[in-house]
This record gives C-alpha cells, sequence and structure tokens, in this order.
C-alpha cells in the first residue's frame, strides 16, 4: 500500500508581507517617516521623509524577494556568541563529572 500524499497549497503557506516587504520593517520605516514629516512640518524634512520611505520600502522589497523570512534569520543571527572556544573533538577525553552531566 503507497502512502498518501497531501498536497500544500500556497494559499494557507503564505509569508506575511506588506506591499511586497516585511511587514514590521515596512510599518515601522512608514511611522518614522511619518512622524518626520508631520514633526518638523517642512518641506525639506517632507522630501527627506517620502525618501526615507521609498528607500526602505525598495529595501524591505529586496529583503522579502531574496528571502521572506530574512529579519528572523538576521535576528537569530545576532543572538549567536562572537566567538566559540575550538575545545570539543572526537578525541577529547571526558572525565567522568562531564560524561554525567549529559545523562
Amino acid at each position: 500500500m503507497a502512502l498518501r500524499t497531501i498536497p500544500i497549497r500556497r494559499a494557507g503557506n503564505r509569508h506575511n508581507l506588506f506591499m511586497g516587504g516585511d511587514r514590521e520593517l515596512v510599518m515601522f520605516a512608514g511611522l518614522l517617516a511619518f512622524a518626520l514629516i508631520f514633526n518638523a512640518q517642512e518641506v525639506r524634512a517632507t522630501v527627506i521623509g517620502l525618501l526615507l520611505w521609498f528607500g526602505a520600502l525598495f529595501a524591505t522589497r529586496l529583503m522579502a524577494k531574496s528571502d521572506p523570512q530574512l529579519r528572523f534569520v538576521y535576528l537569530r543571527h545576532r543572538k549567536y556568541k562572537p566567538y566559540y572556544a575550538p575545545r570539543s573533538t572526537p578525541f577529547r577525553l571526558n572525565t567522568g563529572s562531564q560524561g554525567r552531566q549529559y545523562k
């Protein structure tokens, strides 16, 4: 008897994107641009805010195109230690207390 296969449809398994980019990054960039424009209330601040918005939207779309989960990958990468000491090898002789530690 052959195994039954169940197809996974794309509609039920989509990434959480907004305007083509990561949802949280796009909305945070929009919030920053909005705050800059309406707090400064100058033409120069409006131009800079719009450039910031469209630049961030372009960057987040590129990120989502290469990997929709890129933000989570980056955040996990930041949690890693900067240096791992080279201690364990297949030839290391562990003491009795080290062996009991993992049981």
